[in-house]
């Protein structure tokens, strides 16, 4: 790691840059299977992940991000200054390991009637819906 000046010149403040090229903090891969992960998705840690041990610097960051509170994947790829697709990595590689959890939003899905019968909600109880919202 380097520092490199941040700010306005004379303020003293340094900012810690990485000088480890993307690539080499993914192992050369450019996607994993979970590496699809939505900018929204959130990640939480998992108790006891804080105190993991041999983990890279770059996955130690993501722990301490998260720690306290939900992160989703933009904003961690914003703290931690590294491409949204070096983080989606990293993430999806921590969640196999065990250290987080990701929270994605999935739509639910609606039988109507056609197609295959191993959806959540039937027709008839999204017409029950409407029509009690409609007798408001």
């Amino acid at each position: 790691m380097t520092y490199a000046p941040f700010g306005s010149q004379g303020h003293g403040e340094v900012r810690e840059t990485s000088t480890v090229r993307p690539y080499a903090v993914t192992g050369g891969r450019v996607r994993s299977e979970l590496s699809d992960l939505p900018l929204e998705a959130l990640v939480e840690v998992l108790p006891g992940a804080v105190s993991s041990f041999g983990l890279p610097p770059e996955k130690r960051a993501i722990l301490q991000h998260a720690a306290h509170t939900y992160v989703s994947i933009a904003e961690l790829s914003a703290l931690l200054r590294l491409p949204l697709g070096v983080v989606r990595i990293l993430v999806s590689d921590m969640q196999e390991e065990g250290h987080v959890t990701v929270h994605t939003s999935t739509p639910v899905n609606v039988h109507t009637g056609h197609g295959s019968s191993n959806s959540g909600l039937s027709l008839s109880v999204l017409e029950s819906v409407l029509n009690g919202i409609s007798a408001l």
